[in-house]
C-alpha cells in the first residue's frame, strides 16, 4: 500500500523554525516528484513547495520563497520542509504529496493525512 506520512509539526513561535519530514512507504520515492501542500483553517489548500524526482528543480509559493528550503534523501525515501523565519499566517496543516512522474505539476498520486503547523506567541 502506498503511504506517506508527514511528521515534525507542532507550536513555534513567530520567527522560529521547524523542519517537517514526509516518509514513503510502500513505494519507492525516488521515482516521484514531491510537493508540499498546506491548508489554513477556514481557507483552501495551496501548494507550497515541489521537489523533481532527482532533486534538480525546486518551486516555492511566492508566500514562502527565502524562508523555506525543500530538499530530499532518495536513499532514505524522505522528503524534507526546512521552514525558517515563520510567520503567524504560516499556520495550517501540512501535507505532502507524491506525483508518478520526475516533474512538479497539478495532479498527485498518493497524499499524507497531514501534520498541523502552529505558529503563536
Amino acid at each position: 500500500q502506498l503511504q506517506l506520512v508527514e511528521s515534525g509539526g507542532g507550536l513555534v513561535q513567530p520567527g522560529g523554525s521547524l523542519r517537517l519530514s514526509c516518509a514513503a512507504s510502500g513505494f519507492t520515492l525516488g521515482y516521484y516528484a514531491i510537493g508540499w501542500f498546506r491548508q489554513a483553517p477556514g481557507k483552501e489548500r495551496e501548494g507550497v513547495s515541489c521537489i523533481s524526482s532527482g532533486g534538480s528543480s525546486t518551486n516555492y509559493a511566492d508566500s514562502v520563497k527565502g524562508r523555506f528550503a525543500i530538499s530530499r534523501d532518495n536513499a532514505k525515501n524522505m522528503v524534507y520542509l526546512q521552514m525558517n523565519s515563520l510567520k503567524p499566517e504560516d499556520t495550517a496543516v501540512y501535507f505532502c504529496a507524491a506525483r508518478s512522474i520526475s516533474r512538479c505539476g497539478s495532479t498527485w498520486d498518493v497524499w499524507g493525512k497531514g501534520t498541523l503547523v502552529t505558529v503563536s506567541s
